[in-house]
């Protein structure tokens, strides 16, 4: 079923099935890999194929390695009410984000606000997933994950700190979100192993090599260095997210952070931040999600500049990427093709259009 050159697809809830039945089939419980497909499939819709099922053939490698748990939960470390530590224990990051934000959402109901910090945690995917489900439960969601080093010290040539993602979402009235996801590096190292997957050269300014020199061979930015969003503010904001991640954590911070990609038998070890506040109790005298939805409402009825076409609020571009795919959601060929090998080594039955990969 092409999509475009070097693309196939699947029917979403066929390739929620199936990603599911992948991490079934390597012992994980069916609501916890139920989570974990929904999740990645919701990157795929919202074209953020970085973040989607391309990540499922490490994933099921480090639970096959021991670096990734099958745990279900993540054990309480610390209950200071409004302020949580969570010990994943290396558990999919997924899991442990869905045990986050439903404690941080409670609380902040409850009083407010709430943080809940996570250490020993592992890669949650798109971080923008979880920001949204605590604003789709009335509150202002706010998603935050350090990673291994990947960026320099503006004017360094050495790796100091990851590309940090951080996402924020608003409760917002009407179907479109309201919802900045973004990582500290110009792009996400999972854009730049996409785009060699597929043999793509990478825009320029996202990358050096390993000597500093700006490249646009992915291969070699994978070896180098990402550069910081807007440089110094990039940076900044990333090396600030590692201390609330694992500082507030008792977790990780900067190389204590193992590479994602690195030995499969060594755990990941991030830290995760999540904080979800009510507007319900600031006294506020008109609607926050309303404020939000007619605010995004202006943005998209700006006048749009020479050559542009279209204006899109925070959060909306995404948003309509995933209602465009409620028919079939696009993979990349080669990553189908591996999809497909792993569920014939499993034993998991293959989608019929994927039955020749």
């Amino acid at each position: 079923m092409p999509i475009e050159q070097g693309r196939t697809g699947l029917a979403p809830d066929r390739l929620r099935v199936l990603v599911a039945d992948l991490f079934r089939a390597q012992g994980l419980s069916a609501p916890s890999a139920a989570l974990v497909a929904d999740a990645l499939v919701a990157a795929d819709l919202g074209d953020r194929a970085s973040h989607g099922v391309m990540l499922v053939p490490m994933y099921l490698e480090r639970i096959r390695a021991g670096s990734v748990s099958l745990a279900d939960e993540a054990a309480v470390a610390h209950d200071g009410r409004t302020a949580v530590v969570l010990d994943a224990g290396n558990a999919l990051g997924q899991i442990s984000a869905r045990q986050a934000c439903r404690i941080a959402v409670e609380r902040a109901h409850e009083y407010g606000l709430a943080m809940v910090t996570v250490r020993n945690a592992f890669h949650f995917g798109e971080a923008g997933f979880w920001a949204r489900q605590m604003a789709d439960a009335g509150c202002v969601g706010v998603a935050m994950s350090n990673t291994r080093p990947l960026m320099p010290a503006p004017g360094g040539a050495q790796r100091c700190v990851g590309n940090n993602p951080l996402a924020i979402a608003m409760p917002h009235e009407g179907d479109i979100p309201v919802a900045l996801d973004m990582a500290m590096s110009a792009s996400a190292m999972g854009k730049i192993r996409l785009a060699q997957q597929e043999g793509r050269a990478i825009p320029e300014g996202w990358a050096t090599d390993a000597q500093g020199v700006p490249t646009r061979d992915p291969a070699e930015a994978i070896q180098g260095l990402l550069l910081p969003s807007a440089g110094p503010k990039g940076f900044g904001l990333a090396f600030m997210i590692d201390l609330l991640c694992g500082g507030l954590s008792d977790g990780a911070i900067g190389g204590q952070v193992r590479p994602l990609y690195g030995s499969a038998d060594t755990p990941y070890g991030c830290a995760q931040a999540f904080m979800a506040i009510d507007p319900a109790h600031f006294g506020l005298s008109r609607s926050l999600s309303g404020r939000a939805a007619e605010f995004a409402r202006q943005v998209r009825q700006s006048p749009p500049a020479p050559g542009a076409t279209r204006i899109y609020s925070p959060g909306e571009r995404s948003w309509q990427s995933a209602q465009d795919r409620q028919a079939l959601c696009p993979v990349s060929a080669d990553v189908a093709r591996e999809l497909a090998g792993l569920a014939r080594a499993s034993g998991v039955a293959l989608p019929a259009e994927w039955q020749s990969l």
